[in-house]
């Protein structure tokens, strides 16, 4: 079915059939600006760097703000904007200031909701702090901020959730929290689509990340995660700049018709 110039999104709705774009084209981001949590290390980092090469002005937002200095360099070697701001996702009033901050650069028209947290503990031993407090990161803070970037994307725009592919399988680790809350992330993305996509223009979409070098990987046994990947498809670890370069796909209006989904990233681990 072709429904002529209706698409969705604020990338999507300018993009729509009809329209003269060259396939390049469609993946910059020229004139957005774009926030991104967690952006004080690891892929935070990368995905923060490649929407600026794709165009966007960067709100960088990281509860270690002293670490996003290095961040916000890397934006303007890039020729774009970088902005720091002290955020604590769990903390609505955070994320609202966040939010309000990136609109004072122009119009918003991308979240990357980033920030996460992980732990490894069997399930018999997880304290009450311990499994609220990865959920109140990686589930209820994606749906603060995301609430937050909604007010302020009043020309619609797109919403990645950084997830993980411990929500869709296990890695036969005991990390309950952790993949109930990046599965909730899943599900959550899915409604938010429902509701937004078409009443508010707003894409959302979650990238299910395999292993990649971040601080969460540092906690693993040594040499566990080079065993488990051994026989997969793509025996190694993804590189950061794969991974961002995704989200600059799911932002863009290259994939103007495209919500709801989950595109997973991770070397055919959840095949194999």
């Amino acid at each position: 079915m072709v429904l002529g110039e209706a698409a969705l999104g604020r990338r999507g709705t300018e993009a729509g059939h009809g329209t003269a774009m060259s396939v390049l084209d469609r993946f910059r981001l020229d004139g957005e600006v774009a926030i991104v949590t967690g952006a004080s290390a690891g892929l935070g980092v990368h995905i923060a760097r490649a929407l600026a090469e794709a165009g966007a002005d960067v709100v960088l937002g990281a509860r270690r703000v002293d670490r996003l200095a290095r961040t916000a360099t890397l934006v303007e070697d890039t020729g774009r904007k970088a902005v720091c701001v002290a955020t604590d996702v769990t903390d609505p009033a955070d994320c609202r200031r966040l939010a309000e901050t990136a609109a004072t650069l122009g119009q918003v028209g991308v979240l990357v909701n980033n920030a996460g947290i992980a732990a490894a503990v069997p399930a018999s031993r997880e304290t009450t702090e311990q499994f609220r407090s990865v959920v109140e990161v990686n589930l209820m803070g994606a749906y603060w901020m995301s609430q937050a970037a909604a007010a302020v994307m009043t020309e619609g725009g797109s919403i990645v959730n950084i997830s993980s592919v411990l929500g869709l399988v296990t890695a036969g680790l005991p990390q309950a929290a952790y993949t109930a809350s990046k599965a909730g992330l899943l599900g959550l993305t899915r409604d938010l689509a429902a509701q937004w996509s078409s009443r508010k223009r707003i894409r959302v979409n979650a990238i299910a990340p395999g292993y990649f070098p971040t601080e969460m990987g540092e906690a693993y046994p040594e040499g566990y995660v080079e065993g488990l990947l051994a026989a997969r498809p793509i025996p190694r670890v993804g590189d950061g700049e794969e991974l961002a370069a995704a989200v600059v796909f799911l932002a863009s209006a290259a994939a103007g018709y495209v919500t709801g989904a989950t595109l997973v990233v991770d070397g055919g681990l959840t095949i194999s």
